[in-house]
């Protein structure tokens, strides 16, 4: 017998790493064991506090910009991918760098550069500041790229031609959210162009339906991420767009309002495309220390994508 409350944990399948951030990771871990100590990148690698302070135990150096790096050591691009100015500055300064673009992000810069060389003007539905918005709209040359955030930008975009136009998104959007946009677009701009397939990625579509799947039999939220990760943010926002009243973003165990828990009788747990599976089995266990914890998996989707690393990497050194 046990006095501690009963309490179901609905774990959601899929969450965490996705194959963009796995191929982010190891490619800083592969620079390291290549050129040694220190290897800088430029910006996160992911999302992640516990991954980036890992990544800094073993020797890598975050930078904001590439002027503080030095030309004689390695340079990585994080995942959310760089605006075009950066890898030419990189060749200008002689720099040996590593593109960890994610693959994903890469398919919808190529898919501006060919709308742009097709004499379209590009409407990018994303946040703005955001790393990866930032690096998509820095592929093609200053207001060839308008910004929009809401269904509400859309009427006050102000086109070069309404009859040559195209849309691409953020990869880590939410997908509902997203549609309602892409809605507006259309209507406006009827002769609009969008992506062949959509440029929201797998991970993030897959997570925000594992979310949609587990809110209709839990009492609160838990999303394992960071602050600055849209897509654990998204699925925040997909939770209580699903009936969770309370849906919180936490880092680590330790950031768990526990008093806002009490009286509750089963919690959602996922996790954002860039927080590792040992942060949610941290959180597991500080559940099992408070409450007598039944773990059900609901899993919507099963996930087989892996990315190659760059071919530096692969070659000896």
């Amino acid at each position: 017998m046990t006095d501690k409350p009963p309490l179901t944990l609905y774990l959601a399948a899929p969450r965490g790493f996705c194959a963009g951030v796995d191929r982010a990771i190891k490619i800083v871990e592969m620079a390291l064991e290549k050129w040694g100590a220190p290897v800088y990148v430029r910006h996160e690698i992911v999302h992640n506090k516990f991954v980036v302070d890992g990544l800094r135990a073993k020797g890598a150096v975050f930078v904001e910009e590439l002027e503080d790096c030095p030309t004689d050591r390695p340079v990585i691009f994080s995942a959310h991918g760089v605006p075009k100015s950066v890898p030419a500055e990189a060749q200008a300064r002689q720099m040996l760098y590593v593109d960890a673009t994610c693959p994903l992000v890469s398919k919808v810069h190529i898919e501006a550069e060919r709308h742009h060389a097709n004499g379209l003007q590009m409407v990018m539905i994303g946040h703005e500041g955001h790393p990866e918005t930032v690096g998509t709209m820095g592929q093609l040359p200053a207001g060839e790229v308008l910004l929009v955030e809401t269904v509400e930008d859309v009427a006050g975009l102000e086109v070069r031609d309404p009859e040559k136009l195209a849309f691409i998104t953020q990869t880590t959007l939410s997908v509902d959210d997203t549609a309602g946009i892409v809605a507006a677009l259309k209507a406006r701009f009827p002769a609009i162009i969008g992506p062949h397939k959509e440029d929201i990625c797998y991970a993030t579509t897959n997570r925000q339906e594992a979310v949609k799947a587990i809110a209709p039999h839990i009492d609160a939220l838990l999303v394992i991420g960071a602050p600055n990760s849209s897509n654990s943010q998204r699925l925040v926002e997909v939770g209580r767009a699903k009936g969770c009243s309370y849906a919180q973003l936490v880092q680590r165990a330790g950031e768990i309002d526990w008093r806002a828990l009490e009286g509750i009788r089963s919690v959602g747990i996922t996790a954002g495309a860039s927080a590792p599976e040992e942060l949610v089995n941290e959180v597991i266990e500080a559940f099992r220390a408070r409450f007598d914890t039944t773990v059900e998996l609901v899993e919507t989707a099963r996930e087989r994508v892996e990315f190659k690393v760059p071919r530096v990497l692969r070659e000896p050194a």
